[in-house]
């Protein structure tokens, strides 16, 4: 049976997800079995009651600072970049919908034809009627990345907490992928992230966290069960605070 609502600590939380998530073992695009998997997850969490928020990043399509790096004006590379994160938040949104979830996409960049216009009002009332929204097209600003979007939008929407979705179960002080020594930090300062470099999200999206009291936790989005085991107040992961 469903955990009860009153039985996490959080109400109201932001999602956020790599577009390589999404890729699956295939290298490129959207996967449909992991996405499929990734929807099911979010579907536990919305049974226990908990309004959920979403950023999908467009790596798995297109990145722009890649583009700008191979000589393509940045400005448009990053435009690019946020029409990729759309495509993403529009196939998340067909996979939720299959579970029976009501979800909206809202997009920073007008595109009526598929999606809302971001209006925060608008939004709050979305998720006070249990809808999940997906926030694409990042700030609708280029050299902002979806950290830093993400990071926006929860503190607009009030969530109470960004769970940072990543392929390791936290934080590590080096890479574990490379490094058999590496240690994962149980709660770590925004302030100790920034220092040491440990690339939780950009510092511009730490930064707008630690100054408005918003905690990031970091966790493994391949652990099955993870999203919603650590609003039960189980599970591994790292607590990104004040300290």
């Amino acid at each position: 049976m469903d955990a009860a609502p009153h039985a996490t600590k959080y109400k109201r939380v932001m999602l956020k997800i790599s577009g390589e998530a999404l890729m699956g073992p295939q290298g490129f695009g959207l996967h449909p079995p992991t996405v499929q998997r990734i929807a099911q997850e979010v579907k536990t969490v919305h049974d226990m009651g908990v309004e959920i928020c979403m950023v999908i990043g467009g790596g798995n399509i297109f990145r722009g600072l890649q583009g700008s790096a191979q000589g393509m004006e940045r400005t448009t590379a990053d435009y690019m970049g946020m029409l990729a994160t759309v495509m993403n938040a529009l196939g998340m949104q067909a996979a939720l919908e299959a579970l029976g979830i009501h979800t909206r996409v809202i997009s920073a960049i007008p595109m009526d034809q598929v999606c809302e216009p971001y209006i925060r009002r608008r939004a709050v009332r979305h998720l006070e009627k249990k809808r999940v929204c997906i926030f694409a097209a990042g700030t609708g600003n280029p050299y902002f990345t979806t950290d830093t979007a993400a990071t926006l939008r929860a503190n607009e929407m009030s969530c109470e907490a960004i769970f940072k979705g990543t392929k390791v179960d936290g934080v590590y002080d080096k890479d574990p992928a490379k490094h058999d020594d590496a240690v994962r930090y149980d709660e770590i300062s925004y302030d100790d992230c920034l220092a040491q470099h440990l690339g939780v999200m950009d510092a511009s999206a730490i930064a707008l966290a630690r100054d408005n009291k918003l905690p990031i936790i970091v966790f493994s989005l391949d652990e099955p069960g993870g999203f919603r085991g650590i609003l039960a107040g189980e599970g591994t992961y790292t607590l990104v605070n004040n300290g």
